[in-house]
């Protein structure tokens, strides 16, 4: 597949990293030179430099016989004309754009990006998956990770293992038949930075970040055996009044039981926040101002979530609110570098929306029946849903005789809306919905399983 992906910055880059990996030819148009170029150094990928809504860019980028456009710049008219100029100049197959106005989702304006007036097939907004994000880990907080599948009856899970956990140093064979009526599978592990799919001959240790493919109604009975516990956030302070901060107050007040307090420290953003919201206070302040966290009540909360576009600012407020007594607290990082620093400052979970979107960005760029993706840390793993064809080299075999490539591993079979963890026995059946873990150097291989063929048509 031939794909142009508009922008070199931190989505840009990542995307085009995943697709080249998978062997696509991928070309990257940024106006910057110097992301252009490390981009080029760093991936086997073709740059261009200039601006992405240019014809004679777009031209130069090879964009007459491109099978798809994703553009991701910093810009939303960029991104949107971009996709308009592919489209009625190059007749480009597939447009994809990121736009993060929120005048530009609203229900009143759908039908701009139909196809008689400004094509683009896929609009991402990432202040809209972010926001999801947040108030999924609200509602996990044991996880540092948590996405769901299989129309959320499979939950994708990230647990911090301490030394307390009662099934360190257990192969996982035997904890299987410890907890058989258990529908969960321990799918892969981070170990001193790296990534690796887990055996059943594999043991668990201290430290150790799990990654766990949990049956949703079986959640809370997996995360107590791992020695975790969920504690209920229903009195939360959001701070950063901007568009995800935003957002996420929006859905608090949908959410019965639920209630929120926004800490921010433009007066203006603050008014215009507080007019737009219904049964949530709103200070004007700095969530660094110790006396500004306590006028939040910030030590009879049960979580912060610090929202701003200051990485700094959200992490050291989840220290400050970690100190005054506060359980639960989740920051919003772009920079991937503030990992190793956020769980020595009380940070529960770190939210990259970077990451956030390239999933979701990732999720309709893969082929055959692929139903939905997720990408976690750098994009070490994918966690892909799809369903099995008729055509699929998988469909009819038992578990035990599929050549699964190495780095991949099932997480969970869906037959008839029955959930199951998979066993050697189980059956791959035509229809079955699969849900499995790849590292980056099988993805492209898994892809294959779910691939339509010409001679299904």
């Amino acid at each position: 597949m031939k794909v142009i992906v508009c922008g070199a910055g931190q989505v840009g880059s990542q995307i085009a990293r995943h697709l080249s990996d998978e062997g696509n030819a991928v070309t990257v148009i940024d106006n910057n030179g110097v992301l252009v170029r490390s981009v080029i150094d760093a991936y086997d990928v073709a740059g261009v430099v200039g601006f992405a809504s240019h014809p004679d860019v777009l031209a130069q980028a090879g964009a007459r016989d491109t099978d798809m456009l994703i553009a991701a710049t910093s810009m939303d008219e960029v991104n949107m004309v971009a996709c308009q100029v592919a489209h009625s100049v190059f007749e480009v197959p597939t447009k994809i754009a990121r736009v993060r106005t929120d005048s530009y989702l609203e229900a009143e304006w759908s039908d701009l990006f139909q196809r008689d007036h400004m094509p683009i097939d896929v609009i991402i907004s990432p202040e809209a998956e972010v926001a999801k994000v947040t108030m999924r880990r609200l509602g996990a907080t044991a996880a540092f990770d948590i996405e769901p599948f299989m129309g959320g009856a499979v939950d994708f899970v990230g647990l911090k293992l301490d030394e307390d956990c009662p099934v360190l140093h257990t192969p996982l064979r035997q904890l299987s038949e410890l907890f058989s009526t258990l529908r969960a599978i321990v799918v892969a592990v981070r170990r001193k930075g790296k990534v690796s799919i887990m055996h059943g001959d594999d043991q668990l240790f201290s430290g150790d970040e799990v990654y766990i493919m949990a049956a949703h109604e079986d959640l809370d009975r997996m995360i107590n055996i791992f020695g975790r516990k969920n504690m209920s956030a229903q009195r939360i302070v959001v701070v950063g009044g901007g568009n995800i901060g935003l957002r996420v107050a929006k859905l608090i007040e949908q959410s019965p039981g639920l209630r929120c307090k926004i800490i921010e420290r433009n007066r203006a953003r603050a008014e215009f926040a507080a007019d737009n919201l219904d049964r949530t206070i709103v200070l004007s302040g700095d969530a660094l101002n110790v006396d500004i966290l306590e006028e939040a009540g910030i030590s009879e909360a049960d979580a912060i979530v610090a929202l701003t576009n200051d990485d700094r600012t959200n992490l050291l407020s989840c220290a400050l609110a970690e100190q005054a007594g506060c359980p639960i607290s989740i920051a919003l990082s772009n920079d991937p570098t503030f990992e190793r620093i956020a769980v020595p400052l009380g940070v529960n979970a770190l939210i990259n929306p970077r990451a956030t979107t390239v999933s979701t960005i990732l999720r309709h760029v893969r082929r055959g029946r692929v139903r939905a993706v997720y990408s976690i840390g750098r994009g070490e793993g994918e966690v892909i849903e799809a369903q099995v064809m008729a055509t699929s080299p998988i469909a009819g075999k038992r578990v035990r005789d599929i050549s699964f490539p190495p780095g991949s591993i099932i997480g969970a079979v869906q037959t008839d809306g029955e959930i199951k963890m998979p066993h050697g026995d189980t059956v791959i059946q035509v229809g079955d919905v699969m849900v499995m873990f790849a590292d980056r150097s099988a993805v492209h291989q898994v892809e294959q399983f779910f691939r339509v063929s010409p001679e299904f048509f």
